[in-house]
Order: structure tokens, then sequence, then C-alpha cells
């Protein structure tokens, strides 16, 4: 790893004063925030390429969450949610009927494989990234974003909110094409919208 950033181990104790500071849970951007009044890191802006220092930010504090996610449930402390919009230490609940964490066997004390886990849990994730990885990475993110809100302008003109599925889309359309069609005076430029809508929430329809 890089000198100039902080390694794990450095910044593992912080999150866990933060997380017992906060029972009611951070945004990330909070937590980095207080990260930031203990490791400069966290906050100073990335002289190269601030996209770049984003991601290195972001990528050190989830690796260090999920490791301490492992922990946590493994010692039965708690169960720790991590996302960017909350990161909070929830009381430990064990499933009923399964077998406690002291008696399983320690190949099933984790859950099932969880691929963003696998993903910050790879510091090399961390390591062989790159500007141009990351510009790409960023691509792809608010293109699928410009693609969810979309979805919810088109499933609000039907009505409609997820979650819902395309079988309640579907009837939904219906009803409206008919409810609005020019025979039945109804309004063609809200038929239009309609047609538009199903087109981008089903292309395969007809």
């Amino acid at each position: 790893m890089q000198s100039d950033w902080p390694v794990p181990e450095v910044i593992l104790p912080y999150i866990e004063q933060i997380i017992e500071r906060h029972p009611d849970g951070l945004s990330e951007y909070e937590f980095l925030t207080c990260l930031g009044e203990h490791l400069p890191f966290f906050t100073e802006s990335d002289q190269v390429d601030q996209n770049l220092g984003l991601f290195r930010r972001h990528f050190l504090l989830f690796h260090c969450l999920y490791r301490l996610e492992q922990t946590y449930r493994l010692n039965r402390r708690g169960r720790l949610t991590i996302s960017a919009l909350e990161i909070r230490l929830l009381p430990y609940r064990e499933k009923a009927g399964t077998q406690s964490q002291e008696s399983a066997p320690p190949a099933t004390q984790i859950t099932t494989a969880d691929p963003v886990r696998e993903y910050y849990l790879d510091i090399s994730q961390l390591q062989g990234t790159g500007k141009d990885e990351v510009d790409e990475l960023l691509g792809k993110f608010w293109l699928a974003l410009a693609r969810h809100d979309a979805r919810d302008e088109a499933l609000a003109l039907l009505g409609l909110s997820d979650p819902v599925d395309d079988d309640t889309i579907r009837k939904r359309y219906r009803q409206q094409v008919m409810q609005h069609h020019p025979d039945r005076g109804g309004d063609t430029v809200k038929v239009q919208q309609l047609n538009a809508a199903i087109s981008d929430l089903l292309p395969k329809s007809s």
C-alpha cells in the first residue's frame, strides 16, 4: 500500500470509536468527516485527481467496515449495516432454529458469499485501481442512476412506484391507455406519454 495511505490497522480503532459514539448511525459522508478529525487523509483534497482520492477514501473506509462486520458477527457483538446512507451497529440477533455461533464450525460462521463484501475485503482492488478505472466506475454509476430516475418517472406517469412487477405495470398501462384513448374523448399526448413510459419500463412489450 502506498505510504501516503493510512493502513487499515491504524484506521480500525478510530472507526470503532466513531461507531460507539454514534449509536443512531452516520452516513458515509458524516463518517468520513469524523475520521478526518483523526486522520487528515479522509478529508484532504487529492492533489492529483479528486475522483481518485474520493475512491481511495471510500474504499479504505468500506474495507475496514467489512472487516469489522465479520468480527462483530463472529463475536455476536452486533450486526453492522454498511451503505453510503447509513453505517450503524445494530443489536445481534441469532436466527431462530439455527446453530449458535459458538457451536457452529468456523466455515459456517460467516454468511453466504457476498460479491460486494468480497470486493471491499480484497485490498488489491484499491492498489490496482487507477484514475482511468475510477472514471469508468463513476460513468457506470451515473448511467445506472439516470436509468433509475427514468424508471421512477415512467412509473409515476402510470401511478405506480417500486417495488412493482411487470404484470402490474402492463395491467396499469392498458387501463390508462383505455381511459385516455382519443376514441374515448381522451388526450393523444397522454397516450403518447404512456407509450413512451411502457417502452422504457418493458422494452420488449408490444
